[in-house]
């Protein structure tokens, strides 16, 4: 069962749903991307799924969505709200914080200001769409933390080929999918796999990355 906790920020009133697992081992601090909010299906499909195998999963409504604006506010104000509610959280397991798209950005600038174990992102918009030539890779390699970014294979903001080589950084490709994780109806893999792997590959990941995962 979910709990909410409003969040009052210099940029409006955010909001905390809480995922939490009997027995936690780790809290997984997720951000919404520029598009869809905290109902995004891979950040609902980690909050029903992890707090099963013993990790808390937090989704942050930043304050722009909960307001019902279209359109999401400046980066600055993104990462601002994010790290007025994690200063509200009460986290007595390792910290992994992630997000989507737009707010994986926020999660790669903050994570180790948060003091976290890693950084999740998923959908990391590597560059705007046909931009590679602006692309945000300082931003990756400025984490300084295990990363996993999980990338659709045909993400027209940075395909997985484009995201760097680089230390404590796995790649996890999401076979045909787009930008928001989406498939074609007949292509090679389904929605429900592609909710399965991304599951998955995260859980995997947190186990091996935090050393007080179970054994």
């Amino acid at each position: 069962m979910s709990s909410e906790l409003l969040v009052e920020t210099a940029h409006g009133e955010g909001r905390l749903v809480t995922d939490r697992a009997v027995r936690p081992w780790a809290t997984l601090l997720l951000n919404h991307g520029a598009g869809a909010g905290i109902e995004s299906r891979d950040l609902a499909a980690l909050a029903r799924h992890l707090p099963k195998q013993g990790v808390t999963v937090v989704r942050f409504e930043q304050p722009w969505r909960r307001a019902g604006r279209r359109v999401a506010t400046a980066p600055p104000t993104l990462d601002a709200a994010l790290m007025t509610a994690y200063d509200r959280l009460r986290v007595r397991t390792p910290l992994v914080v992630g997000g989507r798209s737009a707010g994986a950005r926020s999660a790669a600038r903050l994570a180790r200001r948060m003091g976290a174990t890693g950084c999740l992102a998923l959908s990391f918009p590597l560059h705007p769409p046909g931009r590679p030539e602006k692309s945000r890779v300082e931003e990756l390699r400025g984490i300084g933390l295990p990363t996993l970014v999980v990338q659709g294979e045909r993400d027209d903001m940075g395909r997985p080929e484009e995201l760097p080589d680089l230390p404590g950084l796995d790649v996890v490709v999401v076979p045909d999918a787009d930008h928001g994780l989406a498939v074609h109806k007949r292509g090679p893999i389904t929605d429900e796999e592609v909710t399965g792997l991304l599951v998955g590959a995260t859980l995997e990941w947190l186990v091996r990355e935090i050393p007080t995962g179970p054994r």
